[in-house]
């Protein structure tokens, strides 16, 4: 399996270079089974370039690839707030509050990313017209789950009511607010697998304090109180512990559709 890691923001919390000034600087020679440690920007506007081109590679290869950084501070869109009326001003209040807004293609609703987020993307070659959807949605929950529960967090599948970007593939704090979601992309030779996962408290308030609008203007019902964290489920505070876990969990299990 390929890995990149640390795109966009880096675990010690500095942004990266942006591609405005003179070009995103890619290291061309991250090999199969080797890291990158960030250094390649991601600037929000590369986010579906970045995935065509990923899913092309593994389509290609053959070879899964598993790419975890942490997103420069942003709101993503879904195709279905693209269709609600108020999606302009939900845009424009987003940044307002210093969120730009960046539209994607896998995805129900918004999601904010406030630059301690950490993000996950797992591409996975597939054969034919052979999917596997659903099985990929369980392993993946399954072991994100567990591999919190392993760092000390008391969480469990799901999520509470009126949760941002609602979907059926969410981890809860236990009795708690919403800690990771996670949404698909399927193309008949590639799938794309990929989430975000809230760590600490403050960037609990911040998602919060960009999203309450946002979803107002959508015409969305979203409780501020179902935005939970990991360290608020008992599990580390540390963005760059959470994104080690989730890398050692995904990049060791069987990603080819004949391995399932």
């Amino acid at each position: 399996m390929r890995i990149v890691r640390g795109r966009g923001v880096d675990f010690n919390g500095s942004q990266l270079p942006s591609s405005d000034d003179a070009g995103a600087r890619c290291d061309p020679g991250t090999r199969s089974g080797s890291t990158d440690h960030g250094v390649c920007s991601a600037p929000p506007r590369s986010t579906r370039d970045r995935t065509r081109a990923t899913l092309d590679r593994v389509a290609e290869t053959r070879e899964p690839m598993l790419r975890i950084w942490r997103p420069v501070r942003q709101v993503t869109f879904g195709r279905r707030d693209a269709r609600s009326d108020g999606f302009e001003t939900a845009k424009r209040l987003a940044h307002q509050k210093g969120f730009p807004p960046v539209e994607r293609r896998v995805g129900g609703r918004a999601v904010a990313h406030t630059g301690g987020t950490v993000a996950f993307a797992l591409a996975v070659p597939t054969t034919g017209i052979r999917t596997d959807i659903t099985d990929r949605y369980d392993r993946v929950v399954q072991l994100l789950t567990t591999t919190f529960r392993d760092l000390g967090a008391a969480v469990k599948r799901g999520e509470p009511p009126n949760a941002y970007c609602p979907g059926s593939h969410s981890i809860r704090v236990v009795d708690g607010g919403k800690v990771a979601g996670i949404a698909q992309r399927v193309r008949r030779d590639a799938a794309l697998v990929s989430g975000c996962l809230t760590v600490c408290r403050r960037d609990v308030a911040a998602t919060v304090d960009v999203l309450d609008p946002v979803y107002d203007a959508l015409g969305v019902a979203f409780d501020p109180g179902a935005v939970g964290c990991l360290a608020d489920a008992g599990g580390p505070s540390s963005p760059g512990r959470a994104a080690a876990a989730i890398e050692a969990a995904l990049s060791t299990e069987p990603w080819h559709d004949s391995d399932q």
